[in-house]
């Protein structure tokens, strides 16, 4: 039940679903960014991709992924990758660096700067909050 936007031909989940209409390539994301974020990234693209009807956008700062609304939002900072992620307890387990209410979930962080912090709790984590949407 996806809706292609006529403005940025970007698929989203509905007709008039809010998003950043501009398209932003992902590369631009990463310039000056370590090999070794970009090698995370890309393994939990290649994980992320394979779920069923996933949706990835980019905006000028960060890679949303969706399905009927936004699960997980990474944000390529300097030295890290910062993973936003919603469960339905808080976490205040490491990796988890911040666990917070937002409306009737939590809103969590990761942060990974090397491919050894990508650990599979950390997937198990974000099928939690693709199941939740």
């Amino acid at each position: 039940m996806s809706w292609t936007c006529p403005k940025c031909e970007r698929d989203l989940p509905w007709a008039d679903f809010r998003h950043y209409c501009k398209r932003v390539s992902l590369d631009t994301l990463f310039e000056g960014r370590s090999d070794e974020l970009v090698l995370v990234f890309d393994k939990i693209l290649a994980e992320l991709a394979d779920w069923p009807k996933v949706l990835i956008s980019t905006t000028p700062n960060c890679i949303l992924f969706y399905r009927r609304t936004g699960f997980l939002v990474i944000r390529p900072m300097k030295k890290w990758l910062d993973l936003k992620f919603y469960s339905k307890t808080p976490h205040k387990e490491k990796p988890v660096i911040k666990s917070a209410a937002a409306g009737k979930k939590y809103e969590n962080h990761i942060r990974l700067s090397n491919l050894e912090e990508l650990k599979p709790g950390v997937f198990i984590y974000l099928r939690e909050s693709y199941e939740l949407v």
